[in-house]
């Protein structure tokens, strides 16, 4: 038995029975027809059908629209996430922005918006990026265009949410490369003579860059998989978190030191955190500077946590590197 709403073409395809998305709701909500207009090569016309739609409903639907996608732009302009309304996945899922919080510091992400809505079957090969490395590789990919280009405007003056919005249409994450589509402008260079054909076609086609990259996998992987490196690095996200915790502890035991926190019921208190907590982290504070090097070149183990650390001391320097696995590593001075 087929899903209420779906039917068969004749060449046999489903078709229909899916919930809407914001697309086909949007178009529903815009449409003029339904109030007996039609639109055509950009002018609007009188229809000879009968509206089935008042016209002050209407367009009070359309003045709350817009009054939406206005609160909108400005909630979007103060966002860190600068691509937001932007990036896709490559089955043209949205991918929206989200994070998550550990130990008190905020991941951000763009996730599938299939995956937000449990239709996980529908979502592209990439269906989360972490944010701050797929910014990073699109403003570093339309800087580094606009550069070779010879732009008056230096690209690396303007800033970030200025530059996608100026000039990035759409971001497209695939599994071995992110694809722009740069937005084209409205500026053409003054011609004497009438531009052919295929001239008029090139300028309206908006040029594409493509960026290779790769985005490991978040979910966990059952079967045979390729031998991973046997020092895999360590992840960007333990890295900043590690060196977070280390700092946070030598900013509590100077606290300490100095008389400006009395006891660690008054530390705790401060940092809303239990007594346990505390006393779990502060001796972070301690770590062996070769530990603290490890982490910061990308060298230290993969697996470490601040847990992990945390639970290895107090205790001496070499014997922190020992419980970690750090004794058989090289660390650069």
């Amino acid at each position: 038995m087929r899903p209420q709403g779906q039917r068969a073409s004749s060449r046999g395809r489903q078709r229909g029975g899916i919930r809407f998305g914001v697309g086909a709701l949007a178009y529903l909500l815009k449409n003029r027809f339904y109030i007996g207009e039609m639109v055509y090569r950009g002018e609007l016309h009188r229809g000879e059908h009968e509206p089935i739609l008042d016209r002050d409903l209407f367009e009070a639907v359309q003045a709350k629209l817009d009054a939406r996608a206005v609160a909108r732009r400005v909630r979007l302009k103060g966002s860190l996430a600068i691509l937001a309304g932007r990036i896709f996945d490559d089955r043209g899922n949205r991918m929206s922005p989200t994070h998550s919080k550990k130990l008190g510091l905020r991941y951000r992400y763009y996730v599938s918006h299939a995956i937000l809505q449990k239709r996980k079957a529908e979502a592209g090969s990439i269906a989360r990026v972490p944010a701050p490395d797929i910014e990073k590789l699109v403003l570093d990919g339309v800087r580094k265009h606009f550069a070779s280009m010879g732009e008056t405007e230096h690209p690396t003056a303007i800033e970030d949410h200025d530059l996608i919005e100026r000039h990035v249409e759409r971001v497209v994450v695939k599994p071995q490369a992110v694809e722009l589509r740069l937005a084209v402008t409205n500026e053409a260079p003054a011609e004497t003579e009438r531009p052919s054909v295929n001239d008029q076609t090139a300028r309206q086609l908006p040029p594409v860059i493509t960026l290779a990259w790769s985005c490991g996998s978040f979910a966990a992987v059952k079967g045979i998989v390729h031998t991973p490196s046997p020092k895999p690095a360590i992840k960007p996200e333990s890295r900043d978190a590690l060196l977070a915790a280390i700092s946070k502890a030598r900013r509590w035991i100077e606290d300490i030191r100095l008389g400006r926190i009395a006891s660690l019921a008054e530390l705790a208190e401060r940092e809303g955190q239990c007594e346990r907590h505390i006393r779990l982290l502060a001796p972070l504070a301690c770590v062996s500077p070769r530990i603290i090097t490890a982490i910061v070149d990308g060298t230290a183990p993969a697996g470490l946590t601040v847990t992990g650390l945390a639970k290895a001391l107090p205790y001496s320097w070499t014997e922190q590197e020992q419980r970690i696995g750090l004794d058989n590593l090289q660390v650069a001075n």
